[in-house]
């Protein structure tokens, strides 16, 4: 499945790098913008379009009964029991994919991109998702209420990672693949195929956007990006509820830890923002992504660090399941403390150089540049 999706989203890239500069799909230079040239969105277009193909060509191989490898008949019934399920969540992402379209190309105000954000949303909510870690709290409006937030707001972490090439794309692929692994611990496949689809479909489109990027995603792809994983864990399974399983109830934290970097570039840009008077909806160049260049960092080391950051919160997921209290608080914790190291890191700035009686010389460029 990631290899296919793989394959087909690379293909398709080639087609949209075409076609899209013909219908007026070009992110062009200047302002906030640091790429030097006119470049073709729509890469977002080619990565849903691959997970909607390999999924219809699955559902409909298992549906007329075609011939499957062993380990994939046992759980083709499974499957089909929530084909209907999937393809409401699909409809709903694709809802946001189209809506971030015309962002692409006519520049919607936000009011109108919130408003289908948290349409589609609540979509989610009234086919019964509910993120697993608030699904044993109280009242039913307050489990809605966060699931609403959840979903929402990792849409729009996504929609402000899409700053640097490959970023957003390569953070997309680490926190599929985590979830897959979290998901797949406890037994869980429905979900987990469907990511792998997604992972295969972004590595292919990271063929084109990784630096210098010669294909943006554009709003159409960090939205649809965003909704999806965002539903997926909240439709997904992290822990198994049964007396006897096994399995810890810790497990529904993993959601937290594997998406801990977008949150925080989130949190981190609307704090920032607040504080300077401005809306948190206006662009910027305040993201994680441009403070790390701020502190000497090229744009393509950057994104390595974020890709490795996230990696580090996210990896402690993958044990949660089999850990106890003491065990799962200990991984929490180690996920806080990896963005603590990196806030303060953010957030202290380099020491003068002293100069002596006889060092009148400015410092050298690239530490000067630092500041």
């Amino acid at each position: 499945m990631f290899s296919v999706g793989a394959a087909l989203c690379y293909a398709l890239c080639w087609a949209v790098r075409s076609i899209a500069p013909r219908v007026g799909l070009i992110d062009s230079p200047g302002g906030r913008k640091a790429h030097a040239a006119p470049t073709p969105l729509g890469g977002g277009v080619a990565i849903w379009l691959s997970l909607v193909i390999v999924l219809g060509i699955g559902t409909g191989w298992v549906a007329l009964g075609l011939p499957l490898p062993p380990e994939m008949a046992r759980h083709a019934e499974g499957s089909m029991s929530r084909v209907v399920e999937l393809w409401l969540l699909v409809a709903l992402a694709t809802m946001m994919m189209l809506m971030g379209l015309l962002d692409d190309r006519f520049r919607l105000d936000w009011k109108p991109r919130m408003a289908v954000q948290v349409l589609a949303a609540v979509g989610l909510v009234l086919l019964g998702g509910q993120i697993t870690l608030f699904g044993p709290l109280g009242w039913p409006p307050i489990r809605w209420a966060i699931t609403l937030a959840w979903v929402v707001g990792l849409t729009n972490s996504f929609n402000f990672l899409d700053n640097m090439d490959g970023l957003s794309a390569g953070v997309g692929l680490i926190v599929a693949l985590l979830f897959v692994g979290a998901q797949a611990a406890v037994g869980a496949l429905f979900v987990p195929a469907v990511l792998l689809i997604l992972a295969g479909a972004l590595a292919g489109f990271l063929v084109h956007n990784s630096a210098p990027a010669k294909l943006f995603m554009g709003d159409a792809g960090s939205n649809f990006l965003g909704f999806l994983l965002g539903a997926l864990t909240v439709v997904g399974t992290f822990t198994r509820d049964n007396p006897g399983s096994g399995y810890s109830p810790f497990g529904a934290l993993a959601p937290l830890l594997v998406m801990a970097v977008p949150l925080y570039d989130t949190a981190s840009v609307i704090v920032i923002r607040l504080r300077e008077g401005r809306s948190p909806f206006q662009a910027d160049r305040s993201h994680f992504s441009h403070r790390l260049v701020e502190r000497g960092l090229t744009p393509p080391w950057a994104v390595r660090t974020i890709y490795l950051v996230t990696l580090a919160g996210g990896l402690g997921a993958l044990l949660l399941h089999r850990l106890d209290a003491l065990g799962a608080a200990v991984v929490v914790s180690q996920t806080l403390c990896v963005l603590g190291v990196v806030a303060i890191l953010e957030i202290a700035r380099p020491r003068p150089t002293p100069s002596g009686p006889t060092s009148s010389a400015p410092p050298p460029a690239e530490e000067a540049s630092t500041g």
